[in-house]
């Protein structure tokens, strides 16, 4: 597991699933901060299918410098076996810096927006994770 005042991230090796909350208003560098720990995290599913979920209704708009470092993390994510990212989101301000995020990313059919916490957990016993 790693954490820090604007994130946590946490590795599901039975489900093949990482788990994230994501806080505060980020800026440049702790978005290269959070992408150099999720791949300590995410190294035990390289390899492999896997998922994440992310729970970002504690996340503040953001600088515009980091949506391309998250854009960057997505398209890595997507070439190192994430086969299904589950946003959980409520702001649309918020959600839609996150939709620029998975177009540089090309994770756009791969990425889905929920409300709770509920529905994400459907859609991913649905996908079997």
């Amino acid at each position: 597991m790693s954490f820090s005042m604007y994130f946590t991230i946490d590795a599901d090796l039975d489900r093949r699933l990482i788990k994230e909350k994501i806080y505060g208003t980020w800026q440049k560098e702790t978005a290269v901060q959070y992408h150099e720990e999720f791949v300590k995290v995410a190294q035990p599913l390289i390899g492999g299918e896997w998922a994440k979920i992310i729970n970002l209704n504690n996340w503040k708009s953001s600088y515009p410098e980091m949506i391309k470092v998250i854009g960057d993390h997505l398209n890595w994510c997507r070439k190192n076996g994430m086969v299904l990212s589950i946003n959980i989101i409520t702001n649309p301000i918020t959600r839609n810096q996150l939709k620029k995020m998975f177009n540089i990313g090309e994770t756009g059919r791969i990425s889905r927006i929920v409300r709770s916490q509920e529905d994400a957990e459907a859609i991913l016993a649905e996908r079997g994770f």
